[in-house]
């Protein structure tokens, strides 16, 4: 074993369980005798070019476990997406600061940076293990079944459609919620468990695995709402025509830009706005409404799945485990085993990092609006116990005198 420090940090955007991750990470490191002290970094990768760290060995074993149960992240987080020079400047803080030990929290970007800051310490032969440690609402890590941070979300969205539809029924209309994924359309489809009866939305679930047709759209919309006097709509905020260009830059007058030269597909509330617009004007339709998860499904509180926790907490501790008692650096992943249990393995950097998962063929339908019983057997075990349910009354129908 390396002795010295440890050093923990989180990445990319925040979920409901990545601080179970954290204390994971932290309180199996302080039961290792050749660790030193836990530090932990302020706003990932930018707290450690800034040498901005707080001491974590002196935490309470039971704030922790508080901290353990709060969404989002309590160290902070960044967007910063580090190049060459950028993850050689991580190396040289880690060298001058004698950290051992680097956990780095987050996506794909993360798991990149991880991979380069671990091939500087390479290249100069110092002594340092960096393990990756996977999160990302949009479960798009691949070599994982599922990444921490997703089953939570996953459970939010599931419980706002199951609240949208019964809106949407009592108040017959056009509702249209689009939902994050700009690649995969995991988190999209997890509407479809909100389904109970078969007229239940959502009707039609778009995601960015398949082609968008507005044409297309605008016909499931009228047949829908022709069959059942209402629509309900799922769509991810990445879908796109079949050259691959975002929907939302064909539909908005003006396109903003994130801060790695993606075109905005969150955070803007226009895609579901520019979509009912079209509904109203090409369908005629007056009551159409539209919403953006956006943030609201990242940390969100009260809506975490226990699964989620659980396995979130583990990928941390497992992470230190492989990094004291294995011989190199790599990404923790998630594999499934049985209908639903799960083991924790140790991969190369280079398979993870930089690569995008997305849902594979058997859990989208043929019709490429709806998806299939495989997906659902998927998610199910992941989201958690105490789901809520929605109920319908019996219409025994009274027969009419004056009509």
């Amino acid at each position: 074993m390396l002795e010295g420090k440890v050093l923990v940090a989180q990445g990319g955007g925040p979920t409901a369980v990545i601080n179970q991750s954290l204390v994971g990470a932290v309180l199996e490191s302080r039961k290792f005798r050749n660790v030193s002290l836990v530090y932990g970094a302020l706003h990932g990768v930018r707290g450690i070019v800034d040498e901005d760290f707080v001491d974590l060995t002196q935490e309470t074993t039971h704030n922790l476990e508080m901290v353990g149960e709060t969404p989002s992240s309590a160290l902070g987080s960044t967007r910063d997406k580090p190049d060459l020079k950028y993850c050689h400047e991580i190396f040289e803080v880690l060298k001058a600061h004698e950290i051992r030990y680097f956990f780095y929290i987050g996506g794909n970007d993360s798991s990149d940076t991880v991979r380069i800051v671990a091939e500087e310490a390479q290249k100069a032969d110092h002594p340092i293990r960096c393990i990756h440690i996977p999160k990302t609402i949009d479960n798009d890590v691949v070599l994982n079944d599922h990444t921490p941070g997703f089953p939570s979300a996953a459970r939010f969205v599931v419980q706002a459609f199951l609240g949208a539809n019964l809106d949407n029924r009592s108040l017959p209309g056009v509702y249209i919620g689009v939902i994050m994924g700009r690649h995969a359309g995991f988190l999209t489809a997890a509407s479809a468990l909100g389904k109970k009866f078969p007229d239940d939305g959502p009707h039609m679930i778009y995601v960015p695995e398949r082609t968008f047709r507005i044409e297309s759209f605008l016909a499931d919309v009228k047949r829908t709402v022709d069959q059942f006097g209402r629509c309900v709509v799922a769509v991810s905020e990445g879908i796109h025509d079949e050259t691959g260009k975002p929907i939302i830059t064909q539909l908005a007058k003006k396109i903003e830009h994130d801060a790695h030269g993606n075109v905005q597909l969150s955070g803007t509330g226009e895609l579901a706005g520019l979509l009912c617009d079209h509904v109203k004007e090409k369908l005629g339709m007056s009551r159409v409404r539209g919403d953006t998860f956006g943030y609201l499904q990242r940390s969100f509180v009260g809506c975490v799945s226990d699964v989620d926790q659980r396995e979130a907490r583990e990928v941390g501790e497992k992470a230190v485990q492989f990094a004291m008692w294995g011989d190199s650096g790599g990404s923790v992943t998630i594999e499934r085993t049985g209908y639903y249990s799960v083991d924790y393995r140790l991969v190369p950097l280079e398979l993870v990092g930089g690569k995008t998962r997305t849902m594979p063929d058997e859990f989208i339908a043929p019709s490429g609006t709806d998806i299939t019983d495989a997906y659902r057997l998927y998610l199910r075990p992941l989201i958690g116990k105490s789901m809520p349910d929605a109920y319908r009354l019996r219409l025994n129908k009274v027969a009419k005198i004056l009509k």
